[in-house]
């Protein structure tokens, strides 16, 4: 396999450098520009796989170098290297269509990471059908995401589609575990038989075997005829069990009984009928937890987890918000015939520091609320009235709607602040120990130039004098 061809934008040349010696002692080959013009004539006279490109520079800037590689070279992942005080553009940058961006001071395996992760997102993207063209149509429709967390739960599902094999889906509510199923099956073979979904929340012990296996005539009080379980309804097809932890042992275990005999006795039955479905589970709660509890039966889960897929929460893939957001502006703003054109800088800041409890589902409830409650075309802070862990997300109390606009921006900024102060102080110690405590050293290891380094051992209170940090 060929060397990765990586184009590093910087006009320092030391950060230039720095990025080379990471980056060739992990096999990648790496060419460099010293400014953006110099960038776009390269990226005229070679192909390149990933980009690497400072924001701030003389002249042509990142983000213009970014737009341009996105008529050059489209389908080439961009990182966007940004530095403090550039850390809130990254909503644009990502707009613009960059991979991912990465705040100064990093270290050289965040970028490695990040470099590995944009490959393995561009390869996927090629090679995900024969002819390298989008995802298909059928059960991806309502998937909105081009992150690299939400790409790989694309690919897995494109792998098991074909087959039979069970799956088991794990993930916090709100980020789309029925999508995930549904994709499942509309992408297998089974695509034109039924695909039957049980909530295992919503119905009691007893009516749960019920629904599932089906009953006959007077086998318990209230069975005035007999009934066809949903196993049986969904002969052929897909059957997906929705938060199977909720299924007590007993329920469990003919279950478990059914899978592995793949016929299904209706209670108050004598005769099993064979059944022939493909199985899909999903769960919102740690199933290896409830194991260790003896809750849920470990016989089944090892039944179940033959191929798990694990869904990305919210707040883990950001880079995902505004096209989420788009998309539901656009829908809701179609159903309430409204004209909306969009969100102010300072509501895209508000959504992009809240944590997102409830994931996407959250996400389009607020969206939705926003867009019935303005009396205007754009979606301010205001129209936002975001709860759970709202404290954090808006520096205000408890469910409070933000407070002025300085306010917001102050607590954003002591939030941020608190946050970074000990990965920043752990990030400088490591850099030290590993250079000896020379400051040069340490500075041209982590891609920095030498007077930013010392301005970060100042702020965090370090003297090369006291090594007892170490």
């Amino acid at each position: 396999m060929s060397k990765p061809n990586v184009l590093v934008v910087d006009d320092e040349a030391v950060i230039r450098e720095g990025m080379r010696r990471i980056l060739e002692e992990r096999e990648y080959r790496v060419h460099s520009a010293d400014s953006g013009h110099a960038a776009l004539e390269r990226l005229q006279q070679d192909a390149f796989d990933v980009v690497i490109t400072d924001l701030k520079m003389p002249g042509m800037g990142g983000m213009e170098v970014l737009k341009a590689i996105r008529v050059l070279q489209p389908e080439v992942p961009v990182i966007v290297i940004t530095g403090y005080s550039a850390v809130e553009t990254a909503v644009e940058v990502m707009k613009n269509g960059a991979f991912d961006y990465l705040a100064k001071p990093f270290n050289p395996a965040q970028i490695v990471g990040m470099i590995e992760k944009a490959l393995e997102q561009k390869n996927f993207m090629v090679h995900s059908s024969p002819h390298g063209e989008d995802l298909p149509e059928k059960g991806f429709d309502l998937f909105i995401g081009n992150s690299p967390q939400i790409r790989l739960v694309y690919r897995r599902i494109l792998q098991v589609a074909p087959t039979d094999s069970t799956v088991l889906i794990h993930g916090e509510s709100g980020t789309g575990k029925e999508l995930v199923a549904r994709a499942i099956h509309s992408n297998s073979q089974r695509q034109g038989r039924p695909f039957v979904t049980v909530d295992c929340t919503s119905l009691a012990e007893t009516l749960l075997e019920s629904e599932l296996f089906g009953h006959v005539k007077g086998s318990f009080t209230g069975a005035f005829q007999s009934k066809t379980g949903l196993f049986e309804t969904a002969d052929g097809g897909t059957l997906f069990l929705d938060e199977i932890s909720n299924i007590c042992l007993t329920t469990q275990a003919k279950l478990l009984r059914v899978l592995q005999e793949r016929e299904v006795t209706p209670i108050g039955g004598t005769r099993p009928i064979p059944i022939n479905i493909r199985l899909i589970a999903a769960t919102n709660r740690d199933l290896k937890e409830m194991l260790r509890a003896g809750t849920f039966r470990e016989d089944l889960y090892f039944r179940l987890n033959i191929i798990p897929i694990q869904l990305p929460v919210l707040r883990e893939r950001k880079g995902d918000l505004p096209l989420l957001v788009n998309h539901f502006l656009s829908k809701f703003a179609r159903e309430t015939g409204k004209t909306i054109r969009g969100l102010t800088p300072g509501a895209m800041t508000s959504l992009e520091s809240y944590p997102f409890p409830g994931n996407v589902r959250e996400l389009e409830n607020i969206i939705e609320r926003a867009v019935v409650l303005t009396g205007g075309d754009l979606i301010r802070p205001e129209n936002l009235e975001m709860t759970g862990a709202q404290s954090l997300a808006c520096g205000s109390s408890f469910g409070a709607v933000p407070g002025t606009a300085e306010e917001l921006k102050e607590s954003k900024r002591r939030i941020r602040e608190e946050a970074v102060h000990p990965i920043e102080r752990a990030f400088v110690l490591d850099a030290l120990n590993r250079n000896g405590w020379n400051i040069t050293r340490a500075a041209l290891e982590v891609g920095m130039l030498r007077p930013n380094f010392q301005a970060l051992l100042k702020k965090q209170g370090i003297s090369v004098r006291d090594r007892s940090l170490a």
